[in-house]
């Protein structure tokens, strides 16, 4: 059996196309959760995909078609749903229990969508939107923005204009870049920063910073993700830890505010050691 920690640093080192989304978001929920049970979870990822290959022919080569079948597989035939009951659930964001309760987080049951499309060989990519994660699905007469939290919702420039009011405010505007792709990594790294936010609201910070480390397995050029886990060492008094972590982060973001705060840090961190 191998390793998840050792699987997920060696998918760190990856490119991105060659990253397997749903593969590796198991690695995560294993990371997570170490007692789940991971090898049904992974039993059932290849019925979904036996699946959608199994309706690519009749689906064609429609973007629309495409969402009906997808819909069609995950939400009537496994019956996957949004969780609008508990929407916080850290279960939702880990994918071993999403499988198991059928149901999750839009980012977590994109995962799922994306696995699937990708199964079939159409295209497919996660969407960074503000608040709440969307798709795209392409296809001859597309590409569609789809709401999976919705069961396959396929979203117009209207809907899109409302879902973002009611996420960032009364006065946001659409933009373009709101609906840029995602890589495989972004998306990933999405799902699983839910996990870490939950763990923090919760005041689990080792447990936060756990995630954040299995994160940079995953991503370790990721500036952002050296500075949290330094913050997070420092808060618990992993002095060397805290240090190198701010060391990596400097050495990928060496200029700015940021920067000259965690050079500050590292001053006060080493004369604890003195």
């Amino acid at each position: 059996m191998i390793d998840p920690l050792a699987a997920l640093e060696a998918v760190g080192g990856l490119p991105d196309p060659e990253i397997d989304i749903a593969q590796t978001a198991l690695l995560l929920a294993r990371a997570d959760a170490p007692g789940a049970d991971w090898q049904s979870a992974a039993a059932h990822l290849t019925d979904l995909a036996r699946d959608t290959v199994a309706a690519a022919t009749d689906a064609g080569e429609g973007a629309i078609a495409r969402v009906r079948a997808l819909a069609g597989i995950l939400g009537k035939r496994h019956g996957y749903v949004g969780d609008t009951e508990d929407y916080d659930d850290l279960a939702n964001a880990n994918l071993i229990r999403v499988i198991e309760r059928r149901r999750g987080m839009p980012v977590a049951l994109g995962v799922l969508w994306l696995h699937c499309a990708q199964a079939a060989d159409w295209p497919a990519y996660g969407i960074d939107f503000p608040g709440h994660f969307l798709l795209g699905i392409g296809g001859s007469g597309g590409p569609l923005v789809v709401d999976v939290f919705a069961g396959g919702r396929v979203l117009d420039v209207r809907a899109l204009r409302a879902l973002l009011k009611r996420v960032d405010g009364p006065e946001a505007e659409l933009r373009p870049d709101l609906l840029a792709r995602m890589d495989t990594r972004a998306v990933l790294l999405r799902l699983q920063n839910n996990v870490k936010l939950r763990r923090l609201q919760a005041g689990e910070l080792p447990a936060a910073l756990r995630c954040a480390e299995n994160m940079l397995l995953l991503a370790p050029d990721v500036a952002s993700l050296w500075r949290e886990a330094a913050l997070m060492n420092q808060r618990l008094d992993h002095v060397t830890a805290a240090l190198r972590c701010f060391g990596r982060y400097l050495d990928l973001s060496p200029s700015g505010a940021a920067a000259a705060r965690a050079r500050l840090a590292m001053e006060e961190l080493r004369a604890r050691l003195n």
